[in-house]
């Protein structure tokens, strides 16, 4: 069972954390990882910063210029994962453009992706169409190949889902990355239509910020992602942000552990006011727990 396979299997509902690789610093990142996987994330998505990340919102968007401006290489983020994999034993999953793969060359890539010990891949420019451009050397590296599916999928999803490795990322939003006060699109027809043709756990991400949304949006899949809400707190916290980054964490693993409503409701008002000083997000109920 690879470590991908092995969080769905351990976890009730899987958090994934989304952090750009190098911003600030690669020290930082390091630190970053640490601090959440020791918070309870159980996978981390590291960006590999691009100059036109056409996915992203203007969040992700600053930080891959942060992280560029500083120097970070994709030969850095490997030997950063390297030096990271005796001390994190959690999924670790590049998210990057295909023009960088392509500028590295695909083969060295995949083989040093499988060297360091990355577990997967997510290319939101690679289309489901062309996804044969990867998949051969995905799989004889052992590097599972992470396919999207969106509201625009459509007739697409069950195919999509057929062929789908490790996980499924189920964009909940039309558009760029970016919190999000209110996500309306029926996330809930999509997943169905995952399950009538495969068993592939699905996680949901895009616009996903507080730890009411991490909690409604696990009840209709296996788990959530959270990218923009944690690159913001890196953006204000800078080389300090590992403390409030953990703590904004903690607060997601709570809200996906706790089930009971009246529970979760305490919990988050406890976590409310011993991190108010935090730059933290503010804490809002769902409608149906109010």
């Amino acid at each position: 069972m690879n470590r991908i396979s092995q969080a769905f299997a351990e976890r009730g509902k899987v958090f994934a954390a989304f952090i750009t690789g190098g911003d600030p610093d690669i020290d930082t990142t390091v630190r970053l990882i640490l601090a959440l996987a020791e918070a309870g994330a159980d996978l981390i998505e590291i960006g590999i910063p691009f100059s036109d990340p056409v996915a992203e919102g203007p969040v992700i968007q600053r930080a891959s210029a942060r992280a560029l401006a500083n120097g970070c290489t994709i030969a850095r983020l490997f030997t950063m994962v390297e030096g990271l994999r005796a001390q994190v034993s959690l999924p670790l999953v590049f998210m990057t453009y295909l023009n960088p793969i392509l500028a590295y060359g695909k083969e060295s890539f995949l083989a040093r992706c499988a060297e360091v010990g990355i577990d997967g891949l997510i290319i939101p420019d690679l289309p489901f169409e062309e996804h044969c451009e990867l998949s051969e050397l995905c799989r004889s590296h052992g590097v599972s190949q992470i396919s999207m599916i969106a509201p625009t999928s459509a007739a697409r999803i069950e195919a999509i889902a057929a062929a789908a490795e490790g996980f499924l990322y189920c964009v909940s939003s039309l558009g760029v990355t970016g919190t999000r006060e209110a996500i309306t699109t029926d996330v809930k027809s999509m997943i169905d239509q995952v399950r009538a043709v495969s068993p592939i756990p699905c996680l949901i991400g895009f616009g996903i910020a507080t730890p009411d949304q991490a909690h409604h949006f696990a009840t209709l899949a296996d788990g959530i992602i959270i990218g923009s809400a944690i690159v913001q707190l890196i953006e204000t916290h800078a080389q300090a942000s590992p403390t409030p980054v953990a703590n904004f964490a903690q607060t997601i693993t709570q809200a996906l552990r706790t089930p009971d409503p009246a529970r979760r409701r305490a919990l988050l008002a406890a976590m409310a006011r011993n991190n108010q000083e935090s730059g933290m997000l503010a804490l809002t109920l769902m409608p149906d727990e109010e």
